[in-house]
């Protein structure tokens, strides 16, 4: 297999794309109400100590990805098991990412239109870049992110106007437990979503300092951007608007309109999510290949990339009966069922990793 080296600034854009993509049209820890602007800070401090594990398995295991970190950690039969299961949760995700944009597609613009036809398209250029490799989406990521942070500050300034305070007041008057609840949303969903990093990523240019950068960086430019969209949004339409939208940024955003001259701004936000998209389930298709490769012992996954788009697809059709659906698992389950992959496997994985790194150099002494 050869080998995807990619520089600083493609994976800290890569990253900023893969947070804010599937994110820029929700407001982020919604279940806080009116202190989601806390909620949101601390969904991104309770990030970084995962960032920091992901980046030292970089360190400890230079050149290889979590799959190949996993086997070491657990032997062939238990390690292949534990694939098995991160596999199968990247293919889930996948689909689930794929939804999202299908439902937003079908709600906003097509609603005459079967919702497949959109996301097998969707679908279909994401299967394209994942075959390209990390390399190519970093440089597209790279190339296009300037086009989110322009956008952010002149949505901002149009916004101005509509802009009322008291919709984030009273600062936690509804106590602590609502604001935990929002952090803990927000934090598995985008921002605990780097694990799919550690997969992706395997080679950097400086392996002592790059991988630690690239992950902090791309955490904090990416909830920069979500912790000011979402601030925003609610600061114009208010909590109750805001519970009842299932895109509520959008929302927000299609209240400019300035004279003939400024329509219709809330394209941009389309276009940002989609481009977003893109990125983030070619990132989804590349780990489900790398696992299935590791899992059979394939030596490229670009052998399999468009078959799993292919089952990417005819998943996402069953996935979810309704938007309804997608979005109640998305505030009531999705914590609970991604926790496991991006929390609890992590630290053990890291853990078994120091304690064999640690017996490794003593024996060598």
């Amino acid at each position: 297999m050869n080998k995807e080296v990619i520089s600083d600034k493609q994976g800290i854009a890569t990253i900023v794309w893969f947070i804010i993509g599937s994110s820029s049209v929700f407001i982020m820890g919604m279940k806080a109400k009116q202190d989601l602007w806390i909620a949101i800070i601390l969904a991104v401090l309770m990030a970084i100590p995962m960032a920091l594990i992901y980046s030292r398995l970089h360190y400890i295991f230079p050149g290889k990805d979590l799959f190949s970190i996993i086997e070491f950690c657990f032997g062939k039969f238990i390690g292949k098991l534990i694939v098995l299961l991160f596999t199968c949760f990247f293919l889930y995700w996948a689909s689930d990412v794929s939804v999202n944009y299908g439902s937003f597609i079908f709600t906003v613009s097509f609603d005459a239109t079967p919702m497949i036809v959109p996301m097998m398209i969707l679908i279909g250029l994401c299967g394209w870049g994942a075959k390209n490799g990390i390399e190519v989406l970093g440089r597209y990521s790279e190339f296009f992110l300037k086009m989110p942070m322009f956008f952010l500050v002149l949505i901002i300034l149009l916004l101005m106007p509509d802009i009322n305070i008291r919709n984030i007041k009273p600062i936690a008057y509804n106590g602590i437990k609502p604001i935990i609840k929002g952090a803990l949303n927000a934090f598995s969903f985008p921002f605990a979503q780097i694990i799919a990093f550690s997969i992706a990523f395997s080679n950097f240019k400086k392996i002592k300092k790059s991988p630690g950068k690239i992950y902090i960086i791309g955490l904090l430019i990416g909830g920069i951007i979500l912790f000011t969209s979402s601030l925003i949004s609610i600061l114009v339409i208010g909590i109750n608007e805001g519970e009842t939208r299932y895109y509520s940024i959008y929302t927000a955003v299609s209240r400019i309109n300035i004279g003939v001259m400024i329509q219709s701004i809330e394209v941009i936000v389309s276009t940002i999510f989609i481009l977003g998209g893109f990125i983030k389930i070619a990132i989804l298709i590349i780990c489900t290949c790398k696992g299935i490769a590791k899992l059979f012992e394939i030596t490229d996954y670009r052998f399999i990339v468009i078959p799993i788009t292919l089952l990417t697809i005819n998943l996402s059709f069953f996935q979810y009966e309704s938007v309804m659906h997608y979005y109640e698992f998305q505030t009531d389950t999705w914590f609970y069922f991604t926790f496991v992959f991006q929390v609890f496997f992590p630290i053990i994985i890291w853990i078994i990793s120091e304690i064999k790194k640690s017996s490794l150099k003593n024996f060598g002494k």
